[in-house]
């Protein structure tokens, strides 16, 4: 009766877990750039003293779902998007360099290039600063060219570039911020065929109805286990009754 419980109450955790992370995609179907996390349930031996019949369930994440978003128009200078594969590079709150594929830039009161999480665009030389300026145009290489205040088209110049990334997929690991990084802690080399697009941003690629479903079946099979863990504890008191009466 024990494995039976056993087995149950692990099954209920761990389908909570995976039930958090499907919550957390879905929370971020709208969040620009954003890449959904995948997770999977694996089945492990109970390793310890006693007769090795004990089973449990886990439910572990395998990573992210590298798919590219769609691309919206939004007609903005600002609003940049990685064609194809690649990603950002961004200084993330540690101060470490971190990637992202959300192109939703704009310039603080200070003149730093940040996301619209506020964290610092990186460029060849470190963060980029954007001198006060009549126009700002992002190129395809990630290049930022500035006409100065109060100065012609003509003298328009180049105050740096946005460092971009592509490393592969199994190279990357991702944190709680939704930010990536190298698995091996190194700062991924700049690639020059990494392209932007300018005036568009790439949506979350969380499919918003493959989530539903499966919150669904995640939250039947929680209540499959509770079920089974009341049948546990009833066949238990019954065994215990027959006990007594022996």
């Amino acid at each position: 009766m024990d494995r039976m419980l056993y087995v149950a109450m692990t099954g209920a955790r761990e389908t909570l877990r995976a039930q958090t992370v499907n919550n957390h995609n879905l929370a971020n179907a709208s969040t620009t750039g954003f890449k959904a996390d995948l997770s999977a349930f694996q089945a492990r031996q109970v390793v310890g003293d006693g007769y090795a019949s004990r089973v449990y369930a886990t439910a572990s994440s395998t990573g992210f779902n590298d798919d590219v978003g769609a691309l919206i128009s939004t007609g903005r200078d600002l609003d940049v998007a990685v064609q194809g594969t690649g990603y950002l590079a961004v200084q993330g709150h540690d101060g470490r360099e971190a990637y992202t594929r959300a192109g939703d830039l704009r310039v603080d009161v200070q003149g730093q290039l940040r996301t619209g999480t506020g964290l610092a665009v990186m460029g060849d030389a470190g963060p980029i600063s954007v001198p006060p300026n009549a126009s700002l145009l992002v190129g395809g290489d990630g290049t930022i060219s500035i006409v100065p205040l109060g100065q012609g088209p003509e003298t328009r110049a180049v105050v740096g570039r946005i460092k971009l990334v592509n490393p592969a997929a199994d190279q990357l690991t991702k944190d709680a911020n939704g930010l990536f990084r190298m698995k091996d802690g190194s700062d991924a080399p700049a690639d020059a065929s990494t392209r932007l697009a300018s005036g568009v941003l790439e949506t979350s690629n969380v499919g918003i109805a493959g989530a539903m479903v499966n919150m669904i079946e995640l939250s039947r099979r929680f209540d499959l286990q509770v079920r089974a863990m009341k049948t546990a504890e009833d066949n238990g008191a019954a065994s215990a009754r027959l006990l007594s009466m022996s």
